[in-house]
């Protein structure tokens, strides 16, 4: 078994891992980044545009991520790919262990647990059961399968919002599903006005998807009017859930 000694082993690498394993590299400390995943970059990878970053103007989620990658590697940082499955700590506290599925023991004086975000889930009928399948969390990743096809997008966040937008280079055309009246989107302005200009969006106020419904593909969605009761059926080819994230648990902390 390999037993490697490190000041910092930081779990995840997301934006903040990153961030913290650029400062404690900085500092002169052994620094260990291990990721679940082959890539590093987290929830951010899955971005196609970036136009609020302080100090970048535009740049996409993936190649941002890997400005922060190289700029820890730079001070000195190590990433291996890996799962933490448990962490241990010495009678005094002082020496860490994080165990990784793979089999490999790392001995730390600190560890830093950073593993972000995953996206919220509705729970609604079909959701789980056509996920891959006509159900998507990213436009990123899945708008290529949708090029001239129709979707539904359920949220009015930022995230939704200009994720719609991206996924407009690719389909025939996207409905909104805003729980919200007429013209209220969570999104901030300019996200707003660029959806609102693009007309191959259309709205669907008072709203929200209270079921996925299709055979071996999805090919509708319930939609429920919020404030009538009345529910009715949409024809689409996908559904992109844009509602939220929340913490993402790892097994060594459980």
């Amino acid at each position: 078994m390999n037993n490697t000694e490190y000041d910092v082993v930081i779990i995840g690498g997301g934006p903040g891992g990153l961030s913290a394993a650029l400062y404690s590299a900085r500092a002169r400390l052994k620094t260990l980044v291990v990721e679940e995943k082959r890539k590093t970059g987290g929830q951010c990878l899955t971005t196609s545009e970036l136009e609020n970053y302080p100090g970048i103007i535009k740049d996409s989620g993936p190649a941002l991520m890997d400005k922060f990658t190289e700029h820890a590697k730079h001070f000195g940082a190590e990433f291996i790919q890996g799962h933490a499955q448990s962490l241990t700590l010495s009678e005094n506290g002082l020496q860490k262990t994080v165990q990784l599925k793979e089999g490999r023991e790392l001995k730390a004086k600190s560890v830093i647990i950073a593993t972000g975000t995953r996206p919220r889930v509705l729970g609604i009928p079909g959701e789980k059961e056509f996920a891959g399948r006509g159900v998507s969390y990213c436009a990123t990743c899945d708008a290529d399968f949708y090029t001239d096809l129709d979707v539904v997008v359920v949220g009015s966040g930022n995230t939704a919002v200009e994720e719609s937008v991206f996924l407009t280079r690719y389909v025939n055309s996207l409905t909104m599903v805003v729980i919200h009246d007429e013209g209220h989107l969570d999104a901030d302005r300019i996200a707003r006005e660029q959806a609102y200009a693009n007309e191959k969006i259309t709205f669907l106020w008072n709203s929200t998807v209270t079921a996925i419904i299709g055979d071996e593909l999805v090919e509708a969605v319930e939609v429920k009017n919020v404030k009538t009761g009345a529910c009715s059926r949409l024809a689409t080819n996908g559904v992109f859930m844009f509602v939220g994230t929340v913490p993402k648990p790892t097994g060594c902390c459980r």
